[in-house]
């Protein structure tokens, strides 16, 4: 197996299905950190029910979709014409593209893939708005919506929370967002993790959205009850936008393991708020546990998953192969993801057993004997291998100051980049490298490049930035410009910023006319944040602590199932 792992993984924006890595070992699928479901949920009792009902489920056709809508608006106390249910949730972002899309959809970047390759796909414009990882890819709604302005953009979608590195927004931001936008075509709000969700009792907007004539609320069903393989969610809007979707769907798009299981969660209420509880639980716990691990940081995360960044000097795509190959554990690299890079790692909430498990795997592959470790020793100070700093440097383009490195190509320079020169602006001294505090590597040098596009004496001889030059000796730097057409986000300065430019982005003074730099700005290094542990309270946001009467859910419970 240890030959194909590699390719395994060129599956586009997704992971290679549990059934394909059975298939190549040969034996039972690994420990999943990958598959973002329930790993509580269904109960055994639960299970065995099915397991006793599935010559039935598999030999006969389901009912109607709209039979089975019914009944899950009967549970969830919703109006049925204002539902759809898909065969998945991907089935209706499918066709809101098709229907609800014009030209232009907005979405913050990394995210659910589906967002952004469903709508490339038909050749609609997907205005990407970068996520910044020095802000802990928390999303700036204020931003975004100026982001959405500026663009014309006539669409929006915020993933609450969001997937892969679960950031949560308010619902009061929430509705404000929508307010702000209630111009566009459409608005979005996919809450398919939701529900593992404990900042809110009540973070769902469900009730507000069938109110308003242009937001649609997404849910999942198969992550919340650990059933990805039934292929169910629901969609909730006004008459008639839901209609418009219902209207598209065939009769019979809902499977009859989607309808037994529909038809048997008035009965599974009590041990479904339980494994909500438990996933909770153990979201402190494991990102407690991973966070001892030297240079790996842990994001905050509402969802059933965390977002992890691996240390300097560790490949994704390496750490990912080991650990399956080794320790048969499977987690999910993010390198394939737009905003992210292999330095990211999203790892599913699981068992404390389990967690130990990965935790000293990781301990093994990033660590381990040094010859065969995946990070090199600390105090050498490695920069990235090659692989993961190209990646870097593209996303650094959109991700301000949580990278390292200068995107060459993304300001038009044909060259391979090579190391700025204190020479290139007259600057005398002996050459040294430009440090720099971002990412939290405080004194890691990291050497600056640039293409050498027609710099004095450079002509893409490789030298070192002299961090001396302009009475900068010694201190961490960083530049940033508006670059690649986003206005606003940091960029790194790029070689074509030279001698005799005469309007310099970010800050920076142009040289004046005896060739001296007139100044250079001195940001303060940012620090990353640190995870915020977050408290569980008394009550689920989930279903009633007692299994409903049958005789329809508490209004309460419209939005916090699903």
């Amino acid at each position: 197996m240890a030959d194909n792992v590699t390719s395994l993984f060129r599956t586009g924006a997704h992971s290679p299905s549990m059934a394909a890595l059975a298939r190549e070992s040969g034996e039972a699928g690994p420990v999943d950190f990958c598959i973002p479901c329930n790993p509580y949920f269904p109960s055994p009792r639960m299970m065995d029910e099915l397991t006793n009902r599935l010559r039935d489920i598999i030999t006969y056709y389901p009912s109607s979709a709209d039979t089975i809508t019914a009944e899950l608006c009967n549970l969830l106390q919703l109006p049925p014409q204002c539902v759809a249910m898909g065969n998945g949730s991907t089935e209706l972002i499918t066709w809101i593209d098709h229907l609800l899309v014009r030209e232009s959809i907005a979405i913050p970047v990394p995210t659910f893939g589906r967002w952004t390759d469903q709508p490339l796909e038909t050749g609609k414009r997907v205005d990407m708005f970068p996520l910044q990882e020095s802000n802990g890819f928390a999303l700036d709604p204020a931003q975004y919506i100026q982001f959405i302005r500026s663009r014309g953009t006539r669409a929006a979608v915020i993933c609450n929370p969001n997937n892969p590195d679960g950031g949560f927004v308010p619902k009061q931001t929430i509705l404000a967002f929508c307010d702000a936008l209630a111009d566009l075509d459409l608005i979005v709000i996919d809450e398919s993790f939701l529900e593992f969700a404990d900042a809110e009792n009540e973070p769902s907007i469900v009730e507000e959205a069938v109110m308003r004539p242009n937001v649609i609320v997404l849910r999942s069903l198969g992550k919340n009850f650990g059933l990805h393989g039934v292929r169910f969610g629901y969609m909730v809007a006004n008459p008639g936008l839901a209609g418009r979707i219902r209207s598209m769907l065939p009769k019979w798009n809902l499977n009859a393991f989607a309808e037994t299981v529909v038809f048997m969660l008035k009965d599974y209420g009590a041990e479904y708020v339980e494994s909500l509880h438990m996933v909770r639980r153990d979201r402190l716990d494991m990102a407690r546990q991973l966070s001892t691990l030297p240079g790996l940081t842990v994001y905050p995360s509402q969802g059933n998953f965390l977002f992890v960044r691996l240390p300097v000097g560790a490949e994704g795509t390496v750490v990912r192969d080991r650990l399956l190959t080794e320790h048969r554990i499977l987690v999910r690299e993010c390198g394939n993801k737009i905003g992210s890079s292999s330095r990211f790692l999203r790892l599913v909430v699981r068992p404390q057993t389990d967690v130990r498990r990965l935790v000293s795997g990781l301990e093994s592959v990033l660590y381990g004997t040094r010859r065969g470790a995946a990070v090199p020793e600390l105090s050498t100070g490695t920069s990235y291998s090659s692989g993961t700093a190209a990646v870097d440097r593209l996303v650094s383009s959109t991700s301000g100051q949580g990278y390292q490195g200068i995107a060459a190509a993304a300001n038009g320079m044909a060259q391979q980049p090579q190391p700025l020169t204190a020479a290139a602006n007259g600057m005398v001294g002996q050459p040294q490298p430009l440090t720099a505090a971002a990412n939290g590597m405080v004194g890691q040098p990291q050497p600056l490049t640039a293409a050498a596009n027609g710099m004095n004496g450079m002509m893409g001889q490789p030298q070192q930035f002299t961090a001396a030059a302009n009475g900068m000796a010694g201190q961490p730097q960083q530049f940033a410009a508006a670059a690649n057409g986003i206005p606003g986000q940091p960029q790194p300065l790029t070689a074509a910023q030279t001698r005799g430019t005469t309007g310099m982005p970010g800050g920076l003074t142009a040289v004046n006319a005896q060739g001296q730099p007139q100044g250079f700005p001195q940001p303060q290094p940012q620090a990353m944040p640190q995870p915020v542990p977050q408290p569980v309270p008394q009550q689920a946001t989930g279903w009633p602590n007692t299994p409903p009467n049958g005789a329809g859910w508490p209004a309460a419970a419209v939005d916090r199932v699903g």
